[in-house]
């Protein structure tokens, strides 16, 4: 990344998030890193800072509307954001049994009212200046409904038609949006899962090829290729063809 970029990064506690940070940690570099989890909030903020980077953390939960704001626009009077990366997310199941009101309230509090107390505080400010990129965290789970896990494939679809739209309205000013749709990646979330995931990635690796991409302002990031494209396919089938596939997928555990 840029010597003079500045970067806000949601969920940077832990996975996914804490390896984009390091990833994005240089000299020059000024992150603004948010997560729920103090402990490993700065255990991911003393990792970057000693690759040379100046990092901003918050203890911020993405779910608070009013906080969040006031966070990011403090963050961004003093660091003008380049890069905001919405990444905070949760992921649930019920092992195979409906999805209970509190589980499907939380996963869209989270990964869907969560990324838009991300972005929209952001967006005027980069209207302003012209200049600026976005990247949203979906999932290969939004490509398609999955009966394993319908919230979370929701609300993971529901980003990332969000971040689709607003590439489209916000290029004339001058502002990227990346949308993010990995597969497995070895975090936390899919620690629990307690079946085989075809083509799971590390952090590392999976931090790379979202950072690439963002770098050249695509408008889709998906990997991998080997379970993106036949999960694209499917996507184009009837319902009715695909529904007995999908409905013997296994069930994934709460988280």
């Amino acid at each position: 990344m840029s010597s003079t970029t500045n970067i806000v990064i949601t969920g940077a506690s832990s996975g996914l998030g804490a390896a984009l940070a390091r990833a994005c940690a240089a000299p020059g570099v000024v992150l603004g890193l948010t997560g729920r989890n103090r402990d490993r909030l700065m255990e991911t903020a003393a990792s970057c800072t000693a690759k040379g980077a100046k990092v901003e953390p918050g203890i911020v939960d993405v779910r608070d509307d009013e906080i969040m704001q006031e966070w990011l626009e403090k963050f961004d009077t003093r660091y003008p954001i380049d890069l905001l990366v919405a990444n905070a997310g949760i992921s649930a199941g019920a092992g195979g049994q409906p999805e209970s009101r509190k589980i499907v309230k939380d996963i869209f509090a989270t990964n869907v009212t969560g990324v838009i107390n991300s972005i929209l505080p952001v967006i005027p400010r980069m209207q302003a200046r012209k200049s600026g990129q976005i990247a949203i965290i979906s999932s290969l789970a939004g490509i398609r409904g999955l009966p394993s896990c319908p919230a979370y494939s929701a609300s993971k679809a529901a980003v990332r038609f969000f971040g689709e739209g607003l590439r489209g309205e916000l290029k004339k000013d001058g502002i990227g949006v990346s949308v993010i749709c990995p597969g497995y990646i070895r975090t936390p979330m899919t620690d629990v899962n307690d079946f085989p995931m075809p083509f799971i990635m590390e952090t590392n690796k999976a931090a790379d090829i979202i950072l690439h991409g963002i770098h050249n302002n695509k408008s889709r990031v998906a990997f991998p290729l080997a379970l993106y494209l036949p999960l694209l396919l499917l996507s184009y089938l009837p319902l009715a063809v695909t529904d007995p596939f999908f409905a013997a997928l296994p069930k994934k555990s709460s988280y």
